[in-house]
């Protein structure tokens, strides 16, 4: 099991004559450590759905007007038959002769089958995307808050909020009064993430190496340990090169990432092969957990289905060997990037299974893009199956343990 064999590490050099000061690594288990979490955005809407928005939020390339061939914001299609209302578009019928029509996460029914489907794989936690909450986002985002909140209640699953601070202007301040006047009443729900007793928050976005994330050292530090002195374990969402400084990451931003509680490096686009993640595991993963395990910081590194629309998938494969080597490695936790995630076609909710279920003359490629055939929830199955090798329910293996269908 991952977690086995608990130790205490120094935490640095004696101080004249004191005691070695020590920590314990890794945290026990919790609602986090220990655990599979996926990451839930939670961001699709649509016209007429009754949410404040009234726009095809995500679906589409200019929100305003209807999903169609020639505006779409999706890579993948969703196999939409779980939902109860869904809401028609401009792509031509499916190839089955069914409407092609796309659900609104506004929906509470929507909401409802997705956390009915983490509990039903096993899926533990669910960390609710933020993005700057005061633009025209905001209110369609603080209604789905509410609506998760409801959900993972009733289906027993765990959220946390994991802000993601690409863009926000105004962050270092307005990330605060959020938390203080917005999301810290969640935390009284008993469906709210605790680590080490305390509520688990995420920062992602602090080091990245592009103009989206511009903010320096000082700014940095001053808002995590702001939201450490309001009692959180704080999670960042860091660059893939986080430890080296390099490629994604910016220089000198060693000291921020060593004040998070846990560290989840990013690695959406990093990798497309099942070689990537070995390749990652001995030059990148390695050298990361052991810094972490020197100074007291739990890891809970991602794992990615494939983009779909690359064909990087494997029927899976792809994914089972980087669940193999993030539980051979030791890790804490494990990030699954993403459930909901159709934009980029890493999502491992329910998608089409074969060019009967998308419109036809869309282009989207389908879960048997290599001629193996795969279940609409194979992915979720999948997924299921690498948290119970990371609980030592299952033996650690190369072998993918779930059939495709």
């Amino acid at each position: 099991m991952a977690l086995a064999g608990c130790s205490k590490n120094s935490d640095g050099p004696p101080d004249d004559g004191d005691e070695e000061p020590v920590v314990q690594w890794p945290s026990p288990p919790g609602d986090v450590v220990g655990k599979i979490t996926v990451g839930y955005q939670g961001w699709f809407a649509c016209k007429n759905d009754g949410s404040p928005i009234n726009m095809w939020w995500h679906w589409t390339q200019d929100w305003g007007k209807t999903p169609s061939p020639t505006n779409k914001g999706m890579k993948s299609w969703p196999d939409v038959r779980d939902y109860t209302e869904t809401f028609a578009t401009d792509f031509q019928a499916l190839g089955n002769g069914d409407a092609a029509t796309v659900f609104s996460s506004f929906s509470d029914q929507t909401v409802d089958v997705q956390f009915s489907w983490m509990k039903q794989y096993n899926l533990d936690v669910a960390a609710l995307q933020r993005f700057n909450p005061n633009g025209i986002e905001g209110p369609v985002r603080d209604a789905i808050t509410a609506k998760v909140k409801t959900a993972a209640e009733k289906h027993g699953r765990k959220f946390y909020i994991m802000y993601d601070v690409s863009g926000w202007t105004n962050m270092q301040s307005e990330i605060k009064s959020d938390w203080t006047n917005k999301m810290k009443k969640y935390v009284a729900s008993a469906a709210y993430a605790k680590q080490n007793g305390k509520p688990v928050v995420c920062i992602w976005g602090f080091g990245f190496n592009d103009g989206n994330h511009p903010w320096n050292v000082n700014t940095c530090l001053e808002v995590i340990t702001w939201f450490k002195e309001q009692g959180v374990y704080l999670i960042g969402g860091v660059p893939t090169h986080w430890l080296n400084q390099n490629s994604d990451s910016r220089p000198g931003f060693l000291p921020v990432y060593k004040a998070f509680n846990m560290l989840s490096p990013w690695m959406v686009g990093r990798i497309g092969r099942a070689v990537d993640s070995d390749n990652f595991f001995a030059s990148v993963n390695t050298p990361d957990i052991n810094y972490c395990k020197q100074n007291g910081i739990d890891y809970q590194p991602c794992v990615l289905p494939g983009d779909l629309q690359e064909r990087q998938r494997a029927h899976g494969d792809f994914m089972w060997r980087q669940f193999y080597n993030m539980v051979r490695l030791g890790s804490q936790g494990i990030y699954v990037s993403m459930f909901d995630e159709y934009n980029e076609a890493n999502q491992i909710a329910k998608t089409a299974e074969d060019q009967s279920m998308v419109p036809a003359g869309g282009g989207f490629q389908t879960l048997d893009e290599d001629g193996t055939k795969c279940s609409s929830d194979y992915y979720m199955r999948l997924s299921g199956d690498g948290g119970k090798m990371l609980k030592g329910q299952l033996p650690l293996t190369t072998v993918r343990p779930t059939p495709t269908q």
